[in-house]
């Protein structure tokens, strides 16, 4: 058995401990004073458990996330179609200006063909320039018969016709050019209307009356 002091000595005296290992009464060994005690259990009390009230602001905290990310998604999905439609209309206004320096040819070659003058070499070669202005999306329009549209028909010549329900292209000056919806030339026509008086004539009007003969 040892004397320590703790701390200075208390008013009644020095305090002793026994640090025998061994307790002489027992004979058992003693556990020593600085073996590890168990960790006390958590309280039973849900004192750290979420409240309904976190839980909440938890869940409008994540719509609000998932929003933002639902707005900015929008935003990119928008911005790359712009993108996309800017550069198919600068192509397109770039070939077109291409293309537009060729028409004076191309309406060559349509005036050969109808005149059946597109014959040997010529022809060839016209063939091969239309098949590359087709391939880089060049489309000719313009046919006789067809309705026509202001949007993509220019009426150079007009007149009335009572073989016509509406106003319809009678012939093709020029033909048109366009490339998807964008128009480089517009086709220039001659159109008719219909006959405002094909209606009026009754039977008999260019004839003589019954009787007229008869004196």
């Amino acid at each position: 058995m040892t004397t320590s002091p703790d701390e200075g000595e208390g008013k009644e005296g020095p305090v002793i401990r026994d640090k025998r290992r061994i307790d002489p009464e027992t004979g058992k060994v003693r556990e020593r004073a600085n073996k590890s005690s168990p960790a006390p259990e958590a309280p039973d009390d849900g004192g750290d458990a979420v409240t309904d009230e976190e839980v909440t602001s938890l869940r409008t905290q994540l719509a609000e996330r998932l929003a933002d990310l639902q707005r900015l998604k929008a935003e990119y999905d928008n911005y790359r179609k712009r993108v996309e439609r800017d550069r198919v209309a600068v192509r397109e206004q770039a070939l077109g200006q291409v293309l537009s320096e060729l028409f004076p040819v191309l309406d060559d070659i349509g005036r050969a063909r109808d005149h059946d003058e597109l014959v040997g070499g010529f022809k060839s070669v016209a063939e091969s320039l239309e098949a590359v202005t087709g391939k880089l999306g060049l489309e000719r329009y313009g046919e006789k018969g067809e309705p026509f549209d202001p949007t993509v028909h220019e009426a150079l010549m007009h007149a009335y016709s009572k073989d016509v329900d509406e106003t319809s292209v009678m012939d093709v000056l020029q033909p048109g050019y366009r490339i998807g919806e964008r128009i480089l030339r517009p086709a220039r026509v001659a159109v008719a209307e219909p006959d405002p008086d094909a209606g009026d004539e009754t039977p008999g009007d260019s004839g003589d009356a019954p009787g007229d003969d008869a004196e």
